[in-house]
């Protein structure tokens, strides 16, 4: 696996156990206001950004709403609930990234959350050292499954598509990082039903990823 020289993570469910916390805070916030979530599965909402996805929540009740003022809302009501990163962690996330980090490998990160959370999650859990490019779906028009973020991330590295790979679990996010002419590797879902189908290579968790490149 000598090709590769440069590596795009994606951060939540790669880095972090973090889409059961997701899916519960935005349940609990829509809860509160009477809006049901119960006709979208938790995997609808993995990978994508929350702004972009209110006409399938509310559906028919569509007009009846402000949208722009419901996302300002659940930004607040996020801010009110962090996440607890260091509690979040994949248990080999730390080592694996370093010791790529040593290996030679530039490291780029290309999550959907927004900014304030990524720089949050790596601070907290002395990550944000290793990574020479990281970027937000609040940077881009168009989230993913757009490539857009992929695409920006790889010419910030500074290699070629075939010397670039990207590690995600999301469909959305196998999908932007296929878009992007990328070769994908995704971490096997085990809870929530996704489609990785596009994905090159299923792996059980970020230990076989540097096993895998070493071989």
């Amino acid at each position: 696996m000598e090709k590769f020289k440069a590596i795009i993570f994606d951060m939540d469910g790669v880095l972090f156990d973090t889409e059961t916390f997701y899916y519960r805070r935005r349940e609990k916030f829509l809860a509160d206001k009477g809006i049901s979530i119960k006709h979208l599965p938790p995997s609808f909402f993995i990978g994508g950004n929350m702004k972009q996805i209110w006409p399938d929540i509310l559906r028919d009740d569509l007009d009846k709403w402000d949208t722009d003022q419901l996302q300002k809302e659940y930004s607040i009501y996020k801010k009110t609930h962090p996440l607890p990163y260091k509690d979040l962690i994949f248990e080999d996330t730390f080592e694996v990234v370093k010791g790529l980090f040593e290996k030679g490998y530039r490291l780029g990160l290309a999550s959907s959350s927004t900014k304030h959370d990524i720089l949050k999650a790596l601070e907290e859990t002395h990550l944000r050292e290793y990574f020479s490019v990281i970027l937000s779906g609040e940077e881009f028009e168009k989230g993913k499954p757009h490539p857009a973020i992929y695409q920006e991330a790889r010419k910030q590295l500074g290699f070629n598509n075939d010397e670039t790979l990207v590690i995600e679990d999301s469909e959305k996010g196998i999908q932007a990082g296929v878009s992007a002419d990328l070769e994908v590797w995704a971490i096997e879902d085990q809870l929530f039903d996704m489609n990785q189908s596009k994905a090159s290579r299923l792996v059980d968790n970020l230990t076989q990823v540097i096993e895998d490149l070493s071989k």
